[in-house]
């Protein structure tokens, strides 16, 4: 075809196109060299008159209608978009069409013909159209890119959204989807079986032809979340699946194609009757999906069922990754896994997606994780089949065993086992942690007639370390709880097997949960002091404290009397020691934090585990001398701070820390029965004042030195128990000639305040008097002593009798006094008068009169002013021999 036009001349020509893509209905457009390869197909036919009855005479001359569609198609015979975007009736008009094909109709058109005419004829050239349309599509064959050929609902006019209309209506009906797998028959189904992984993926060429087949999109399926491998996987045996990565076409919403979800299709899978290895292949495909889609992936067993979701499914250990068995059964036993109630996945099929889904190994560790046989030996108790009960333990011991052999067993990891049943030592079956193991250091210990102790066949078969690792006693029990509220009213149960953050409260199911022996008691009776409702700030409740952590240890209530010096040894050494040893931090209800006694250290200090006795009230041999007399000797091995933890007195100090230190060390003081000596109760009492005020009760009574001996003039050795109304504190030594007829309290000077505020007891200087009653001669104090003596007044008062006033009121005699509150005398003129220039580095000298009647009330009156009590007998030396000045000096290069 040539075309003349005012810009030049055209060349059209058309011609058969060649090549393996090219359909019948494909024809190349050569426009001056230029070649456009398109798909076109024709229609036409003669008209009824009816649809021409409201069209022109010309019209109704030629009864006939034709149309042909026509599709730019690129080298792989896919549409390509079109250049013209109007309707050709046959020339170009101006109605728009969105179509992705050109469509030249012989439509009816308007006066102006520019636009078509609306009415029955065109309606009727649409439905033909139409039905053109989807037969083009339905020629073109399976393909993906006929979807380019999918109208968007939207049309740009009312004759182009009659059309889609029209079209979108066919389409769902016509064939030309690729289908992602071969289309079979369940009995073609079951003669393909998927490639394994790595191999070639083609398909025999019978499949191969069933594949080209198209798809109607009523028909299709579309799997979302699903990639390329993974459809392939499941065209075998679901038909209709679409290939992959279509999700955002939104062609396929337009054709209405059903989507399905890939975990709704891994659902539907269980009815499939595969082989193993055919799962494990599939398994292979799904190996790249999502996880959380695969959950109910069937997994056939080596039982011949078939379950849904790898979860709660073991995985055997000796599989080769081609899916062949080894042949070997491994270190747990089938017949074991059967009596446990245990699913275990076919050999054939097992594969490494299993593991990824929750599937477990079939290793001991393995097993001893499944809740099953957690369930199995929680059951093992309540078996009324003696030969089940047999069964059951013999399979859980061999799975412990075969644990241990291959080192996946730690220490107290699987607490539970202990409710395995297990025979007793006579035929009766008993909780694992009820039972004592023959010939264990608890063995050693327990009284033969509280414990319960395991068969000793049982021993001998499966040996000391499988029976300890499934809970049966070999050592005390260290039970342990966090977050554990210390309600006295809710302490009967301390499971062992639970979590610790639940082990604690409740009642107990058997003997096993049980609290250990006065868990309660000791809960009241370590908060009972830190729970007054007095001392709560207004609108806290009055709950019981929280302990951070709480250890305990039971069995001790079943060793025998003379085993403990054993079981003390076995106590004292870790992990059991931190039971005994260590506070227990509590919580209160007002925020603060108290530490109290553990229950172990609380139980064992009141029974008789130290040589028949009490720790309580005993000492430790070689301790502190300040406690002799006060606590009984206990001769131990054990170490201080263990003896301590056990409420043996090791230290004045240490037993003073304690909350009920101090009253326990003042009503030992109070009885007469416990020897004190004088220096002894000096230390006692020197400590005691060092104690905080609200933690000293008031006395009673009070332990003093007595008063003075008529006979002897001298107070005698050993110290009395007096009312405290009768005792006084002495707070200075010149004082003390003045209460002879009192008991007395002595105790370092400085401390003697915070003493007698403690003991309620009067001081020496309080009651005693002292003010002098006679005049004496001002002396100066030797040059020698203020040399020895630095800081001694340097003058003082010589008396030929020093009388001063009395407790009673009446007069005294005294060897001394210091009278701290008044000024020092000055020296006559020309009697002894310093004639030395002041020294502004001389030690300062004390203000106060001293008052002496003899060389010794002298020397101890210097001495005690000067603050250096203990040179009094250096002083008097001095004073009686001037001359020794040099040799008393020079004896002080040899002090510390």
């Amino acid at each position: 075809m040539v075309v003349e036009t005012e810009d030049g001349v055209r060349t059209l020509a058309r011609r058969e196109p060649a090549g393996p893509t090219v359909t019948e209905d494909e024809v190349v457009i050569a426009d001056d060299g230029s070649e456009t390869r398109w798909q076109v197909l024709s229609r036409g036919g003669p008209l009824d008159a009816e649809l021409l009855a409201d069209r022109t005479t010309e019209e109704r001359h030629r009864p006939f209608w034709s149309l042909t569609w026509a599709v730019p198609v690129d080298d792989a015979g896919d549409p390509v978009r079109v250049r013209s975007a109007y309707l050709h009736a046959p020339t170009p008009s101006d109605e728009p069409l969105g179509l992705p094909a050109l469509l030249i109709a012989s439509f009816p058109l308007d006066s102006t013909r520019r636009h078509v005419a609306p009415g029955r004829l065109t309606d009727f050239l649409v439905e033909q159209a139409a039905d053109a349309y989807a037969e083009l599509v339905r020629r073109r064959g399976a393909s993906l890119g006929s979807l380019r050929l999918v109208p968007a609902p939207l049309g740009k006019g009312e004759l182009d959204a009659k059309l889609r209309r029209a079209i979108l209506a066919r389409l769902p009906e016509t064939p030309f989807l690729p289908e992602a797998g071969q289309q079979h028959s369940p009995e073609a189904g079951q003669q393909h079986s998927l490639p394994e992984a790595g191999q070639d993926h083609g398909l025999p060429e019978a499949v191969e032809e069933e594949r080209e087949s198209a798809l109607r999109p009523r028909d299709a399926v579309l799997l979302e979340g699903a990639d390329a491998e993974v459809v392939r996987a499941l065209a075998t045996v679901l038909p209709g699946l679409l290939p992959a990565g279509l999700e955002r076409r939104q062609e396929l919403r337009s054709l209405e194609v059903r989507r399905v979800a890939l975990a709704e299709t891994v659902d539907q899978l269980a009815n499939l009757d595969r082989e193993p290895e055919w799962w494990r292949n599939l398994y292979g495909s799904l190996a790249g999906a999502d996880p959380e889609a695969l959950g109910a992936l069937p997994v056939p067993l080596a039982d011949g069922r078939m379950v849904r979701g790898p979860r709660r499914v073991l995985v055997p250990v000796n599989w080769s990754g081609s899916g062949a068995g080894s042949g070997e059964e491994g270190p747990v036993r089938a017949e074991d896994l059967e009596i446990l109630g245990l699913r275990l996945a076919h050999p054939d099929a097992a594969h490494p997606l299993l593991e990824k889904l929750g599937a477990g190994v079939a290793t001991p560790a393995g097993v001893l994780e499944t809740p099953e046989l957690r369930a199995a030996v929680a059951r093992s108790a309540d078996l009324d089949d003696e030969e089940e009960a047999e069964e059951l333990a013999e399979a859980v011991l061999r799975i412990v065993r075969a644990a241990l052999t291959e080192g996946e067993l730690a220490d107290g990891r699987y607490p539970w086992l202990a409710r395995l049943a297990l025979l007793d030592e006579d035929g009766v079956w008993a909780p694992a942690g009820e039972l004592v193991l023959p010939g264990s250091p608890l063995a050693a210990l327990a009284d033969g007639d509280d414990a319960v102790f395991l068969d000793e066949e049982l021993v001998e078969r499966w040996g000391a370390d499988v029976l300890r690792a499934v809970g049966v006693a070999h050592s005390f029990g260290l039970l342990r709880a966090e977050e554990a509220v210390l309600d006295p009213d809710d302490l009967e149960r301390f499971d062992p097997t639970a979590p610790a953050d639940r082990a604690l409260g409740g009642e107990p199911a058997a003997l096993l949960d049980e609290a250990p022996d006065g868990l309660a008691d000791w809960a009241e009776d370590v908060t009972e002091s830190l729970l007054t409702g007095d001392d709560l700030p207004p609108g806290v409740p009055a709950v019981p404290p929280v302990a951070a952590e709480l250890l305990a240890v039971r069995d001790l209530d079943l060793v025998a009397d003379d085993a403990w010096p054993q079981a003390l040894a076995l106590l004292a050494q870790p992990p059991l020691r931190g039971a005994v040893v260590d506070k227990v931090r509590l919580l209160l209800p007002d925020g603060r934090t108290a530490e109290v006694v553990p229950y172990a250290a609380w139980w064992l200090r009141d029974h008789p585990v130290l040589d028949g006795r009490a720790p309580a009230g005993l000492r430790a041999a070689g301790g502190d001398r300040l406690l002799r007399g006060l606590y009984e000797e206990a001769r131990t091995d054990l170490d201080e701070t263990f003896l301590h933890a056990l409420g043996v007195r090791t230290t004045l100090a240490a037993l003073l820390e304690d909350p009920e230190g101090p009253d326990d060390v003042l009503d030992r003081l109070a009885d007469a029965e416990r020897p004190v000596a004088h220096r002894q109760l000096h230390g006692i009492y020197t400590a005691l004042a060092t104690v905080p005020l609200d933690r000293v009760p008031l006395p009673d009574e009070v332990r003093a030195l007595p008063p003075l001996d008529p006979a002897t003039h001298r107070r005698p050795a050993h110290t009395v128990i007096v009312d405290v109304a009768d005792a006084v504190v002495a707070d200075a030594p010149d004082l003390v000639q003045l209460l002879d007829d009192f008991p007395l309290i002595t105790v370092a000077p400085a401390l003697a305040p915070a003493l007698a505020e403690r003991l309620h007891v009067s001081l020496a200087s309080e009651i005693a008097g002292g003010r002098v009653l006679t005049e004496g001669t001002v002396r100066a104090v030797p040059e020698e002593i203020r040399e020895l003596l630095p800081g001694c007044p340097a003058v003082y008062e010589e008396h030929e009798e020093l009388l001063v006033v009395g407790p009673d009121g009446e007069e005294a005699p005294v060897g001394w006094r210091w009278d701290a509150e008044s000024e020092a005398p000055a020296l006559p003129e020309g009697e002894g008068a310093v004639t030395d220039e002041p020294d502004e580095f001389a030690p300062v000298v004390p203000f106060g009169t001293l008052h002496a009647a003899t060389p010794e009330g002298l020397a101890a009156g210097l001495a005690w002013a000067a603050g250096a009590w203990a040179r009094r007998f250096e002083v008097l030396a001095l004073l009686g021999d001037p001359d020794r000045a040099y040799e008393l000096g020079a004896a002080r290069d040899f002090e510390g």
